[in-house]
């Protein structure tokens, strides 16, 4: 019964409020910059988006786990939420998106609605733990929500080894992820390196974490932002 509410959904509720009157507009009509940070849990997305706004200046977009209301459900029982978790992620990011193109402020967001589909639920799904029905209404949801909206001007991927995960995880100390397994993260891990290799949407930016300290290090935070100047300035 968890998936029944999804199917008849309204789609002016989907259809962004510029896009309704006019069928040939696109949510792109705007010059403000959409930056995404990608990557596994515990890669470093959420602190350097912070680093990312605070130096340029941009307004800061986070996942939302604070007020999640399924993952320490999902963590004990994955199968039982895994379905819950990702269309709250879903319309989440779905939500983000919309406000980021409508804002016309320069955003930086911390997670893509990609991952979820191409990363996540591909891989609850395969390893049994989301069934084969909450699967595909899950994905025919997500094709309807990708064809509205476009992707970010510039996504940074952040690559780490499962060790360096693993240690930023046990660093940061959130409880709900201490049940997190190495065979769960492995698998996303290969996932997000198919998905990058084929990633064609704009401009990627890849960056290996595993030797930067971007936090303590001003080096290492400045090598990073010396690329992603590059990137912009390729962009306008």
């Amino acid at each position: 019964m968890t998936n029944m509410f999804l199917l008849p959904i309204v789609i002016s509720y989907l259809v962004p409020s510029n896009c309704r009157e006019n069928n040939n507009t696109t949510i792109n009509q705007y010059s403000s910059m959409h930056i995404a940070v990608a990557g596994n849990i515990g890669a470093g997305k959420t602190t350097l988006t912070r680093l990312l706004a605070k130096h340029y200046k941009w307004e800061a977009h986070f996942e939302d786990v604070v007020e999640n209301p399924y993952l320490d459900d999902f963590y004990n029982q994955m199968e039982r939420w895994s379905f819950n978790l990702q269309i709250y992620f879903l319309n989440s990011r779905y939500r983000q998106i919309l406000n980021i193109k409508e804002s016309g402020k320069d955003i930086i967001q911390d997670r893509t609605i990609y991952e979820d589909a191409h990363i996540f639920a591909p891989n609850l799904h395969a390893m049994g733990l989301m069934t084969n029905r909450d699967f595909q209404n899950y994905s025919s949801l997500f094709d309807l929500m990708e064809s509205l909206v476009e992707p970010p001007d510039l996504l940074i991927y952040l690559r780490s080894s499962i060790p360096n995960l693993v240690k930023q995880i046990h660093k940061r100390g959130r409880e709900y992820e201490n049940t997190i397994s190495i065979d769960y993260l492995s698998r996303l891990n290969e996932r997000y390196e198919a998905w990058v290799h084929g990633y064609k949407k704009g401009n990627l930016l890849i960056i290996d974490v595993d030797d930067l300290d971007f936090v303590d290090n001003p080096e290492d935070l400045g090598s990073i932002l010396n690329k992603i100047d590059a990137q912009i300035n390729g962009l306008f």
